[in-house]
């Protein structure tokens, strides 16, 4: 009998909505705690219960980045560090579910040049200044854009920490990290790299239909935390279309997070992106994907900070 084949429903510009080094079925080395909400061997798919009702007001939060251009180091012992000019830019939209409007509720920007460079100073382009976040260790080209995760988690943080309200949700899109100390706060992950699950589990959750969620269980990684699976509304058909996973901070009481995940599970649909507006639907929550264009159109034209920093830097070095 030979496999079935779905097209996965994303613009393939954007990958696939279940990426994992090796194939799909790729296992995390994650020890997995089942039994949270339910016995391992009583798993089954979860509607949210009658009584649970969304809330109020949904913050959603996320940033995006750039690199605006790739630099070197002259060091005054001769050696040479790589950098990386970056822009970046954290975002926070407001749905006031009671009025059925949603709002920028605050943005900002930032611009960083990210080395190990002993020596380097602040770079100054016309207006924009990019400020030094220097690196440990040796500063390899390739693990530079990484670097510039914490500083934009760190810009998300206090963009979305400056417009919360009592009683609001705050979803971040992505893992939570190093955010778990937020109160009431999901972590959003639209893109499955590993299959945290057996493979009995695995296929209750690629069975889920829309608006069903898996129990939730818990990762023992170094990020560990609460986690489920839930399906939104969509026209995919592929076995992971529309499934996303959900986190909360592992510091909450079991009943806590059960009680977020039913929560996520009658707010995220709502906010379920489609084909024909969105490349990543249903998985690219629709104030998410406008919040993107937003926060990508504050970064500034790439081209013209481009020729900016190499105007900058040739005046610093001086006539050759």
């Amino acid at each position: 009998m030979s496999a079935r084949l779905f097209v996965d429903a994303w613009d393939p510009a954007y990958g696939a909505s279940f990426e994992a080094a090796g194939g799909p079925a790729a296992p995390s080395s994650a020890q997995v705690q089942t039994d949270v909400e339910l016995p391992a061997d009583e798993w089954h798919p979860l509607a949210a219960p009658d009584s649970v009702e969304p809330p109020d007001v949904v913050l959603l939060v996320d940033g995006v980045r750039r690199i605006d251009a790739s630099v070197w180091t002259e060091e005054p012992d001769g050696t040479s560090f790589p950098g990386l000019a970056a822009s970046y830019a954290a975002g926070v939209v407001r749905c006031d579910l009671r009025r059925g409007a949603a709002e920028l509720a605050g943005a900002e920007v930032e611009r960083g040049l990210f080395t190990a460079s002993p020596s380097a100073q602040d770079v100054v382009a016309g207006q924009i200044r990019y400020a030094v976040h220097r690196l440990s260790g040796t500063g390899e080209l390739s693990k530079l854009p990484a670097a510039v995760q914490g500083p934009l988690t760190a810009l998300e943080v206090k963009v979305s920490g400056a417009v919360r309200d009592d009683g609001d949700l705050l979803v971040v899109d992505g893992p939570l990290r190093s955010r778990r100390q937020l109160p009431r706060t999901l972590g959003y992950i639209k893109t499955q790299h590993s299959q945290y699950l057996d493979a009995r589990h695995t296929a209750l959750v690629t069975g889920l239909a829309a608006r069903e969620r898996s129990p939730v269980f818990r990762l023992g990684t170094a990020w560990g935390g609460y986690s489920w699976y839930l399906r939104l509304p969509g026209s995919g058909r592929g076995p992971w279309a529309g499934i996303v996973r959900v986190e909360c901070s592992a510091e909450l009481a079991e009943q806590q997070a059960i009680e977020l995940a039913n929560l996520s599970l009658v707010t995220l649909p709502r906010f379920a992106s489609t084909p024909y507006k969105d490349p990543r639907a249903p998985q690219n929550l629709i104030p998410i994907a406008g919040l993107e264009r937003r926060l990508r159109a504050r970064l500034g034209d790439g081209r013209l900070l481009h020729r900016a920093l190499t105007l900058a830097t040739t005046r610093a070095a001086g006539p050759a």
